[in-house]
């Protein structure tokens, strides 16, 4: 299992990191045991949650995902022997979120609240990074690219949602901090407002990417590098929700996420990337590698991949989701799947 530094922390992490999202609503807590297992006997010791879990959101379910994980931690006694991530969540106008216990606005009493319940769920007093799970303020979210001025909001500080981490960070309950759903403008203002501060620094971003959504390595791949702000990237979406696992192929409807919640993340399953997973899986075919070894192969050869979250209901999955990721593709497998996403594009952009 390769590890690394993870953005500018001293967290060495493996290039797998086990995405945790479907514990409590397509996995029960006992399959939820299996994968933590299996994945910590494989040296996946990074777990990536988040308070919001699992997903889609609602209020008979929410933060049952921690609940697993915690109760999971304190059967084990490994605490020690994980990396553990959790988000706090972020406000989301137009959408009832009411139902999460606080009022997440990203201020101090609204991260304090998020952190003191994950960390009781989770049955730990500390967590090894806390990401904020989307910012605070406006951004095209989701698959939404265009940035539209009237949408602009009051938001929470940076210096302020900094200035809470560094204390959390002081009190001994956070270890290191991150974001996610990031643009570089909002690394360069939170990493500015963290120097003036004399606060450590963000040390990841956890933001979309797979190989019909590369966005990311672009400016935010300067704005993240080590020579500029040295953030590690934690993939999300690298299977487009399964959609390149090639299970979806010729209109076909097998249970799973896109199947059992149609309106969930449906910028993974539009007609486009469709059509994009049907050629990704052709190629996967011609070099002898299933269409999910060939995504997640492809992400976690990237300079800049902090680490690849992988997700899983099945032991089949988690077992070749993580093999995935140990495979070495080759300069024409690489050049190939560089010429589909030059004549295709970024097919999960909704506008």
């Amino acid at each position: 299992m390769r590890r690394h530094k993870l953005g500018s922390s001293d967290l060495e992490v493996p290039i797998v990191c086990l995405g945790t999202m479907t514990w409590g609503e397509q996995n029960t807590e006992e399959e939820a045991w299996q994968q933590l297992d299996y994945a910590l006997e494989h040296g996946v010791n990074f777990i990536d949650t988040a308070e919001l879990y699992p997903v889609p959101p609602n209020p008979k379910t929410v933060g049952r995902t921690e609940v697993y994980i915690g109760n999971w931690l304190k059967a084990r006694g490994c605490r020690d022997k994980v990396i553990l991530a959790t988000k706090v969540a972020a406000p989301l106008p137009g959408v009832d979120r009411s139902w999460i216990v606080a009022n997440r606005w990203l201020d101090e009493p609204s991260i304090r609240a998020a952190l003191a319940a994950s960390l009781r769920r989770l049955q730990t007093d500390y967590v090894d990074l806390y990401q904020i799970h989307w910012p605070a303020r406006y951004v095209p979210l989701w698959g939404k690219r265009q940035y539209r001025v009237e949408n602009e909001r009051p938001f929470t500080p940076f210096e302020e949602q900094v200035r809470i981490m560094g204390e959390l960070i002081k009190e001994g309950k956070i270890r290191h901090w991150g974001l996610s759903n990031e643009t570089s403008y909002g690394v360069a203002q939170m990493c500015e407002a963290a120097k003036r501060l004399g606060v450590p620094p963000p040390v990841s971003i956890q933001n979309d990417f797979a190989p019909v959504y590369r966005h990311y390595e672009s400016e935010l791949a300067e704005t993240c590098a080590p020579s500029a702000y040295n953030l590690g990237l934690l993939a999300y979406g690298v299977l487009a929700g399964g959609t390149l696992s090639g299970k979806y192929s010729d209109g076909g409807k097998p249970k799973g996420r896109h199947t059992d919640f149609p309106q969930f993340q449906s910028r993974y399953h539009n007609p486009r990337t469709l059509a994009a997973a049907a050629e990704y899986a052709a190629l996967a075919k011609r070099v002898g590698l299933s269409p999910a070894t060939l995504a997640q192969a492809w992400a976690a050869s990237r300079w800049y991949m902090g680490s690849v979250i992988i997700g899983a209901t099945s032991m089949e999955q988690l077992k070749e989701n993580i093999e995935a990721c140990l495979v070495t593709l080759d300069a024409s497998t690489l050049e190939e799947m560089d010429a589909i996403h030059l004549r295709l594009k970024n097919t999960n952009d909704l506008d």
